[in-house]
């Protein structure tokens, strides 16, 4: 039997009810008990009152209106048990209290509403007890044989009982069942809408993962390819302009055209490597490969597509003599500057600061070819300080001013920002006074490597 809260119910059956059946229920008891009360009203004012006539009749309506109260039992269950109360003197109405009762005890919250039901039903009980013993325990009809006033009395509780105290109990149960399933499925919607927000958010790390790791790839790719193609184009040019006049030094420039070409694919097949690597084998380093640089020493270029990101080795500070030389036999007057103690930095800081000279050295070669440059790396106080400064090339020493300009995405200073600022350093770029271009990145100190503490072992004192 659905019992509602006493609160507006949805759409789905007229007025106050939730469904059809429900009123259909609530219609068939509200009859049952009309006729009941209205037959024990009639016959509580005949045979006890000496009324008939119009006033039976009279009787007979008001039972059969309160009976009919049991309509209203969902939306006011206190009404029909006032109702009832009344009725219960006369010997009528026990359809009506025990139907009131139950959905007394099924519609309020126990926790909150316990004193009403309480009160009720201990007045019914009461009422219901006092009314049997009255009945039971009256004066005996002449030659009837006497009943045992223990007996009757019992029978008198036994019969209060069972009017009263089993609506009120099962009414209870049914109540607090009702509501500890509404609170499970409260409680199970709510948990599928945080799984659902869950899985959204999931959905969206793994988006803004792709991303960052399409855009670190991007950015790898782009530093690779363009400082190495960038080199590779000016030795080509180089090449084409002495081929006839110098073979030798035109056989030079093919060779440190090639290890440039070869330095160009090993680093591009150890990206490729790692975008290949199984999911079991991207918790382990990098594939790191050796190539011979253009002057001689041997770089490390990493597999990793941020290079030391994971831990894995790459190129750093310490590298960027081999990267001033090959720039500088490409043609760019460049000088490198060290300045301050040498400190270690973290794999992923030095990989940042080498990738922004390189960066650097490729903008050169492309916008100011011939143009005088400094690299300066200077360890401060605060980290490491890296700038790379050019000034604006003569026309003197534009000897290819003819040919078209190597192409630019302007994604470099882009890059170089985004990988800065992942550290947590600063970076500016942008032209000097009197021409020129300067690129400055400050990378923070806590990134620096701190050396292991020697341990003292206590020595003990000699006697």
């Amino acid at each position: 039997m659905s019992i509602s809260t006493g609160e507006a119910a949805p759409p789905g059956g007229p007025w106050w009810w939730e469904r059809r059946r429900s009123m259909a229920l609530d219609v068939l008891l509200a009859v049952l008990a009309a006729v009941e009360c209205g037959i024990g009203a009639e016959s509580f004012a005949v045979e006890r009152l000496d009324w008939s006539g119009w006033v039976a009749y009279g009787a007979f309506v008001v039972g059969a209106v309160a009976g009919g109260s049991l309509l209203v039992r969902r939306r006011r269950p206190v009404v029909p048990v006032a109702v009832a109360l009344v009725f219960v003197p006369g010997m009528v109405g026990v359809v009506l209290l025990v139907v009131s009762l139950y959905t007394l005890a099924a519609c309020r919250d126990w926790r909150a509403r316990r004193r009403t039901v309480t009160w009720l039903s201990a007045v019914a009980f009461v009422e219901t007890l006092t009314m049997l013993l009255g009945t039971f325990l009256g004066r005996p009809a002449p030659g009837e044989h006497a009943t045992p006033q223990w007996l009757l009395g019992f029978l008198a509780l036994v019969v209060a009982v069972g009017l009263t105290v089993p609506p009120v109990v099962l009414g209870l149960y049914l109540g607090a069942r009702r509501r500890l399933v509404e609170s499970l499925r409260d409680r199970a919607e709510g948990l599928e809408a945080e799984l659902g927000l869950l899985a959204e958010k999931a959905q969206e790390r793994a988006r803004r993962a792709r991303m960052e790791e399409r855009t670190r790839i991007a950015r790898e790719m782009h530093d690779v390819v363009a400082h190495r193609v960038s080199l590779m184009v000016v030795h080509a040019s180089a090449l084409e302009r002495i081929v006839a006049k110098d073979p030798g030094r035109a056989a030079e420039s093919a060779r440190l055209l090639g290890d440039v070409g070869r330095q160009a694919l090993d680093e591009l097949r150890q990206i490729l490597g790692v975008l290949r690597m199984s999911e079991g084998e991207t918790g382990g380093a990098a594939p790191v490969a050796r190539s011979r640089a253009v002057g001689g020493a041997d770089t490390v270029a990493d597999g990793g597509a941020d290079g030391g990101a994971a831990g894995s080795g790459g190129p750093g500070l310490a590298d960027l003599a081999s990267l001033v030389d090959q720039s500088r036999s490409a043609g760019l007057p460049v000088r490198l500057t060290l300045n301050g103690a040498r400190r270690a930095f973290t794999a992923q800081a030095e990989h940042t600061a080498y990738r922004v000279v390189q960066e650097a050295l490729t903008n050169a070669h492309k916008h100011a070819t011939g143009a005088d440059t400094l690299v300066t790396v200077a360890y401060v106080p605060n980290g490491v300080r890296i700038t790379v400064h050019n000034t604006r090339p003569g026309d003197a020493l534009r000897a290819d001013a003819d040919r078209p300009p190597l192409p630019s995405g302007g994604n470099g200073l882009v890059g170089m920002r985004e990988r800065v600022s992942a550290l947590g350093g600063t970076f500016a770029a942008g032209p000097v006074d009197g021409g020129g271009f300067l690129v400055e990145a400050v990378l923070p100190s806590r990134l620096a490597i701190q050396p292991a503490r020697l341990l003292r072992e206590p020595v003990e004192p000699t006697s």
